[in-house]
């Protein structure tokens, strides 16, 4: 979910009801909602192809990611993955579409396009039913593409214009990477989840900034040990206005704040629990805390200016999750 600066909150909703090519995969979604402070409906936008991340943007339209299917003959080059009977002929590709707030399709950007089937090679422990798997679409100041692949452990900026990738990096340095961000100074913050590392690294997960210019990696966090920090899926991190990074370590709902020094100088973790499915990690009890994402808003954000943000309103709730 995103907090608009009116206030609003734009969210996905649940995965549709009805059987489709893409059931099943994760992040799947069937509408956009937007809803103001009292929680009365402003916009929706229902299409069964929808699937992790959006943006709103400054001209009010709406940028989504979203599956469709690609060809057999592009299907049939795509290379990696592990085979199954159930493979589909057509591989589902990742597509950027915008939408203007009637709804209709104002721009869009199809990944296969643009993509090497020599270079964007599926991790050999993934299937095939979707080629990239996106799970993240942010906008530059120049209003081009920030993009990232799971299934390719690609993370690329995109000229909107054009189509073409002005930077890719990935493969062999981040596993199944999630929630690339641009920085004021030019460097991509990243989550790299770290499942199906390379060996002889054991799965484990850090922060890595890079620079696009020369592919350095000028800053990261990661555990001590090294496993003690670890989400195999899902989360992100946030570079805060003092320096220091948030970190949504999602698959544990834990999330810390850390400082240049990786010092953690905050921790909490998420105390709801929700039936997950494949989020649970096994649990016995198939529930988990997981979150996606996490974002920190400061008190005097436009997005909070006159609202009712007395904690007291939710004294009963907090009692019960013990944090009063």
């Amino acid at each position: 979910a995103n907090l608009l600066p009116n206030g609003n909150l734009l969210f996905y909703t649940s995965a549709p009801s009805e059987p489709g090519p893409m059931t099943g995969i994760g992040g799947h979604s069937g509408g956009l909602v937007e809803l103001d402070w009292d929680g009365n409906l402003v916009w929706q936008l229902e299409n069964p192809w929808l699937h992790h991340d959006f943006q709103r943007l400054p001209n009010g339209n709406t940028l989504a990611l979203m599956w469709e299917e690609m060809s057999s003959d592009t299907t049939f080059r795509v290379n990696g993955g592990f085979t199954t009977a159930e493979d589909p002929v057509h591989m589902l590709g990742d597509v950027v579409r915008e939408f203007n707030p009637k709804g209709e399709v104002v721009h869009e950007w199809k990944s296969w396009e643009h993509l090497s089937f020599d270079e964007d090679i599926i991790c050999p422990l993934e299937g095939r039913r979707e080629w990239t798997h996106g799970n993240s679409i942010n906008v530059t100041p120049e209003g081009n593409y920030l993009v990232s692949f799971r299934q390719t452990s690609t993370v690329g900026l995109v000229d909107r214009e054009n189509g073409r990738f002005t930077w890719k990096w990935g493969p062999g340095e981040v596993s199944h990477q999630h929630n690339p961000s641009f920085l004021d100074n030019g460097h991509v913050l990243i989550f790299d989840n770290g499942s199906h590392r390379r060996a002889p690294n054991t799965n484990y997960s850090r922060i890595v900034e890079i620079d696009p210019a020369n592919n350095d990696i000028t800053w990261d966090y990661r555990g001590e040990p090294p496993i003690s920090f670890y989400s195999y899926q899902i989360s992100g991190a946030e570079r805060q206005p003092n320096g220091n990074t948030l970190i949504c370590e999602g698959a544990t709902g834990r999330f810390i704040e850390v400082t240049p020094g990786h010092q953690i100088v905050w921790e909490y973790i998420n105390p709801l629990m929700a039936d997950s499915g494949r989020l649970a990690g096994g649990s016995i009890s198939g529930r988990a805390n997981a979150v996606f994402r996490a974002h920190r808003f400061a008190a005097d954000d436009p997005a909070l200016e006159g609202r009712d943000l007395d904690p007291t309103r939710y004294a009963n709730l907090n009692r019960i999750l013990g944090v009063s």
